[in-house]
């Protein structure tokens, strides 16, 4: 799995939000630069399972972030 800008995704890596986000059922946005730590890579329609600070538990796609270098 590659995030946006074809870097490889792992279980446990760190990226980053770089696109604002609205969060399916509620007003909160997910803004651009939010850091996520620890994704879970898995199959389906979203391909990320991550806890975002402030908001919890939510699917993502792996086009709208970007991995941060270790």
């Amino acid at each position: 799995m590659r995030d946006s800008v074809g870097n490889v995704l792992r279980d446990g890596d760190t990226v980053t939000v770089i696109k604002d986000l609205r969060v399916k059922g509620s007003s909160s946005v997910v803004k651009v630069g939010t850091k996520v730590r620890g994704i879970r890579l898995v199959d389906g329609d979203h391909d990320i399972d991550c806890k975002i600070p402030g908001i919890g538990q939510m699917g993502l796609k792996s086009l709208f972030v970007k991995k941060v270098a270790d």
